[in-house]
């Protein structure tokens, strides 16, 4: 495992509250730009990790487990947030990090379309999707033009996150994960975790589908927004984070 940390880093460390931010699979930490502004405008210092496998870092074990277990330093010294927020593999990574949370403080989790269960199909066809993405990484402007409601920022950070991937931590994320099966990281959710279940539209790409989740987990299905919530519907996840709200 690699020993090496990095994070990006987003406000002031002795700002009242805390967020921690998860990306996904050919992400980076960079991918959070977006929210991680609008957190800091309501008074959050953000943290996102790039997890291991990602902007450089290398291991030898992807399973979810160990992904998780690497981020266990952001919990040291009793460090606990207010809001952890994870997008697909990253909302897997952060159901795996509840142990971790400390049972005296609430913490509101939001997960962002995490894909639950993977049939063999869907699951042979992800893992080539990604490692096609690999091979052949676009540009900002490719992403631009495939998704005209994303930023240049957001595109940029899109086309970095693949760079800095390489074919050997997608094979392992999912040769260390089979069977793809992990819908029973939402029974049981401790008292103090409350938990926020966005899903996109499966028409749009969405990988996380209702049948999958228990009916006592709060969850919104986005008809007409992709998989990347986080660039293309960024209020839908602000509306989970809990902040003083003006009366109307």
């Amino acid at each position: 495992m690699s020993t090496s940390m990095s994070a990006a880093h987003w406000g002031s460390p002795i700002a009242s509250k805390r967020a921690l931010l998860i990306h996904g699979l050919t992400m980076s930490s960079k991918s959070w730009e977006g929210i991680a502004q609008l957190l800091v405008a309501e008074g959050f210092f953000v943290v996102a990790p790039n997890l291991l496998g990602h902007a450089w870092r290398r291991g030898t074990d992807y399973r979810i487990s160990t992904l998780a277990e690497d981020l266990r330093p952001y919990f040291a010294m009793d460090t606990s947030y207010d809001v952890i927020i994870g997008h697909s593999l990253g909302g897997l990574v952060t159901l795996s990090l509840l142990p971790f949370l400390p049972k005296t403080k609430e913490t509101t989790v939001i997960l962002v379309d995490p894909p639950l269960e993977r049939t063999g199909e869907q699951f042979n066809k992800s893992k080539n999707r990604f490692l096609k993405e690999i091979e052949d990484v676009k540009t900002a402007d490719e992403h631009m033009a495939e998704h005209p409601t994303w930023s240049r920022g957001d595109s940029m950070s899109r086309a970095l996150g693949v760079y800095m991937c390489d074919r050997t931590v997608v094979e392992g994320i999912f040769e260390h994960n089979t069977p793809w099966s992990f819908s029973g990281l939402l029974k049981n959710i401790p008292p103090h975790v409350k938990i926020a279940l966005l899903t996109s539209d499966p028409e749009r790409g969405g990988v996380c589908h209702l049948e999958h989740v228990p009916r006592n987990v709060k969850t919104k299905v986005f008809i007409g927004i992709g998989h990347w919530i986080q660039y293309e519907c960024l209020g839908a996840i602000m509306d989970e984070v809990p902040l003083p709200r003006a009366k109307i």
